[in-house]
This record gives C-alpha cells, sequence and structure tokens, in this order.
C-alpha cells in the first residue's frame, strides 16, 4: 500500500473535550426499501448516506475515549452503530521440544465464560455512554480470535463504512515485537479507519 493510499484510508484525530448531542440510532432498518441503494447505504434526506459506524471497544482508556469521539463527531441521525468487542482465546502451545504448556478444556471453558461475562459489563458500559449521549439501541458484537483478525472481519462482514479505534500509542520498538491492533486495521481493514489518538 502506498503512502498515498495510507493517507486516505486512515484519519488520525486528536480526541477534543466531548459534548453531547441528541442523535437516535436505530440498529434495524432505519427506512423503508425504497430508500436504500444496492450497496445497503440508507438514503436519510438530502444527499446523505446513512453510515454503519463499527468502533472497536477494549478495557482501555483510549478505546472509550474512541468511542465518545465517535458519539460526538461521527455519528449523525440515521447511521447505524456497532459496538464491537473482541476476545482473545488462548491456545495449548507445542514447540519442537514438547508442549510449551497445556491448557485443560474445564480451563477453557471457565476461560471463556469469564471472558464472555467480562465482555457483556465492557459493552454494557460502551452502551450506558451510548444513551448519555441520547445515541440509543446500538448493535453490540463479540468475536472470538485474534483482536486484528476478528475486527477486519467484522468490518467485512458488515459492510462498515468506517471503522473506529483508539490507540494506545506505543512506540516504534513496542509495535514492532508486541504488534499493533490499530496499524494491523489500517492496513487490512476494507473500509477507512479513524484512530482517535490521546
Amino acid at each position: 500500500m502506498s503512502d498515498e493510499e495510507v493517507s486516505e484510508a486512515v484519519v488520525m484525530a486528536e480526541a477534543p473535550p466531548v459534548k453531547k448531542k441528541s442523535v437516535k440510532i436505530a440498529a434495524a432498518a432505519i427506512a423503508s426499501d425504497e430508500a436504500a441503494d444496492p450497496s445497503g447505504a440508507v438514503n436519510v434526506g438530502g444527499d446523505r448516506k446513512a453510515k454503519k459506524v463499527i468502533v472497536a471497544i477494549d478495557e482501555s482508556q483510549e478505546s472509550i475515549r474512541a468511542l465518545r469521539y465517535a458519539l460526538d463527531t461521527v455519528v449523525q441521525p440515521g447511521d447505524g452503530l456497532v459496538l464491537l468487542h473482541s476476545q482473545f482465546m488462548p491456545h495449548s502451545y507445542v514447540g519442537p521440544g514438547g508442549p510449551g504448556f497445556y491448557i485443560t478444556p474445564d480451563l477453557v471453558a471457565a476461560t471463556r465464560k469469564h471472558q464472555e461475562n467480562s465482555s457483556k459489563v465492557l459493552l454494557d458500559k460502551a452502551k450506558r455512554i451510548c444513551g448519555d449521549a441520547n445515541v440509543h439501541h446500538p448493535e453490540l458484537l463479540m468475536a472470538t480470535g485474534d483482536p486484528r483478525d476478528s475486527i477486519c472481519d467484522a468490518v467485512e462482514k458488515i459492510h462498515a463504512d468506517l471503522l473506529v479505534m483508539g490507540s494506545r500509542g506505543h512506540g516504534a520498538i513496542k509495535r514492532t515485537f508486541l504488534g499493533s491492533v490499530s496499524d494491523y486495521c489500517t492496513h487490512n481493514a476494507k473500509c477507512p479507519v479513524l484512530i482517535v489518538r490521546k
């Protein structure tokens, strides 16, 4: 991907103080079939088409800041809002010298149940933030797997028009060793990506 393509696909934003606004969002059909075009966009009046916006949520303050920024500046009346949380599931690792560690099925089940409960609490918190901004009925979505892949997969399956996510601000060295979910999504998501920085 060239620098020019990256600059078109990514918008970096500094998060200003959040102001409340009145917006109502319905996850179901917003307008009649006659108002929709073949791409699935809905005409909400004038020439503007409704957007489907995904906000990737995790336990970090940066993702909550990104959600508030999206509610304040991106989401407009008639747009669809999807709150997405990706759960990473542990695996047993086996190397050439034998197993690195083994996770029993009981431990996997307990971990999965704990993560589902944590995800529900996190998405409920995000839903309350939406309600405080008068954005009602966002679609809640939990995905399982590597967050980088599951976020990009969700963008493609939902046919999102925009992905909004926070950035933890890792330096170049940490990004190299740990990877960056936002950097990966910037290059692999099938829609524009808005990264909200501190």
